[in-house]
């Protein structure tokens, strides 16, 4: 997530471009950051005069006869990298609007509908489509049902690319790599075409609020008052490095006898946290959870602790709400050194040098530690060994880190950015793509058949 100058707020008569808005995403109850992060820019907005219509996937049902009787002025679709998007795509196909992409990466979710559905065919044609300089074999490994790692070799975004008014993305990083790579693909996008646009997650953690969840949780769960907490928050998936977390935290207890791990979100089913922990030696020192449920408990937790590990390897280009959410509360984190966070300024742990950005002469502060995934044993164990006893380290961290926040992570700035870039949207013209057939259909032959006996033409 990069550092975005805002600039002066929209001038009320441009605004007007795009102030009555379809929103398609999914929202509370669901419980993804996605949901989350939409409701809260829906509130935003609407405090800023835009009038919004939701359209979760239990209604999108009537968008196509309310878009009839009284058009939108802009449609906005948020996706992300899971099955409650696979009712959007067919919307944004046909409707183009403002495509957000939570993830830049959607190859496992697309698959994973179109192949549950038995349209094998449909997807090796997007698949051709979306990466033309790939073999098309390749596309047999999902056919086959070899969901594996190799889903996040290929985005599977440029249908989406190709149709949308305009496209956004979460930091600077995330933008230029997705562009390089549709353009490598055949893509003829320019640059203004891809906009990069701020996530609001999280909020500030008083010293008042701090001090309170620090002797709750802490109490709750057992854990000393002086003990140094590190936290891995939020879903506990082997992509999250679980395993190399405990393993760097059993190599450092050695040397941090105290140190605690909490582990605090629900594990993955096909995970068992439990087991690994055994394996790695650790009968103590360690809690786990189970799923958290509400944001305030997440945020007590994250309060309660002092470093936050949030890894991610492989990744589909997101940007991590847990992270935002430490960053919030004032913790030191460590995060995994990934390209489209390259902007964010960190410490490398092999040699404690800030990264290369900005101005040569001065390395601004960093905010984060960020892991090598080439050397991601090595450089966690010395991390995590080094937060567990220096104390102004996690300090500093923790400051620059809830600075950074305050600039780049609150909902204020994300809703900021949308009112920037809304506009922009709304007077980019419906592009004309050309779109493989199956991308084309508009699904609707079984009503059009209904009607047929009736002389009655389509009600859109």
């Amino acid at each position: 997530m990069q550092e975005t100058r805002t600039g002066p707020r929209t001038a009320p008569d441009a605004r007007r471009m795009g102030h009555r808005m379809a929103w398609f995403s999914p929202l509370p109850p669901v419980r993804t950051g996605i949901a989350a992060c939409s409701a809260d820019a829906i509130a935003g907005l609407r405090t800023r005069d835009f009038a919004i219509d939701p359209y979760p996937a239990e209604a999108a049902h009537e968008f196509p006869w309310r878009h009839a009787q009284r058009p939108y002025d802009l449609i906005v679709y948020q996706f992300g990298n899971s099955s409650h998007h696979d009712y959007e795509w067919a919307y944004a196909l046909r409707y183009p609007g403002l495509v957000v992409l939570h993830d830049t990466h959607l190859h496992h979710a697309r698959a994973a509908f179109l192949l549950r559905e038995r349209r094998a065919d449909d997807y090796r044609a997007e698949f051709r489509f979306a990466e033309p300089h790939v073999p098309p074999d390749i596309a047999e490994l999902a056919v086959a049902g070899f969901d594996s790692r190799l889903y996040y070799e290929w985005p599977m975004v440029r249908a989406l690319a190709e149709s949308a008014r305009l496209l956004a993305v979460h930091g600077d990083g995330a933008r230029a790599q997705l562009r390089a790579r549709l353009l490598e693909n055949g893509t003829t996008l320019s640059p203004e075409s891809i906009v990069s646009l701020r996530l609001g997650h999280g909020e500030p953690v008083t010293p008042a609020r701090a001090a309170a969840a620090r002797a709750t949780v802490r109490a709750r769960h057992g854990i000393a008052e002086d003990a140094v907490v590190f936290i891995c928050a939020g879903g506990l998936t082997p992509e999250k490095r679980i395993p190399h977390v405990l393993r760097a935290f059993a190599a450092i207890r050695s040397y941090a006898p105290s140190a605690h791990l909490l582990l605090a979100g629900a594990a993955a089913s096909h995970y068992d946290i439990g087991a690994d922990a055994r394996a790695c030696g650790l009968t103590d020192g360690i809690t786990i959870t189970g799923y958290l449920q509400s944001d305030a408990e997440l945020t007590d937790h994250l309060a309660a602790s002092d470093v936050s590990l949030n890894l991610r390897w492989p990744t589909a280009r997101e940007t991590s709400g847990p992270w935002l959410r430490a960053l919030a509360a004032g913790l030191a984190t460590v995060i995994t050194d990934l390209a489209h966070l390259g902007d964010v300024p960190s410490l490398d742990p092999r040699t404690w040098a800030v990264n290369a950005m900005g101005d040569r002469h001065r390395a601004p502060d960093p905010i984060c530690i960020a892991i090598d995934i080439l050397d991601e044993d090595h450089s966690l164990r010395l991390a995590m060994r080094r937060l567990a006893s220096d104390a102004a380290l996690r300090e500093a961290l923790g400051r620059a880190g809830q600075e950074y926040w305050t600039r780049n992570g609150t909902v204020h700035a994300m809703v900021d950015d949308y009112e920037r870039i809304i506009p922009l949207a709304a007077a980019r013209p419906a592009p004309d793509a050309a779109l493989p057939p199956h991308l084309r259909d508009a699904g609707d032959r079984t009503l059009r058949a209904l009607l047929s006996p009736f002389a009655l033409d389509l009600p859109w």
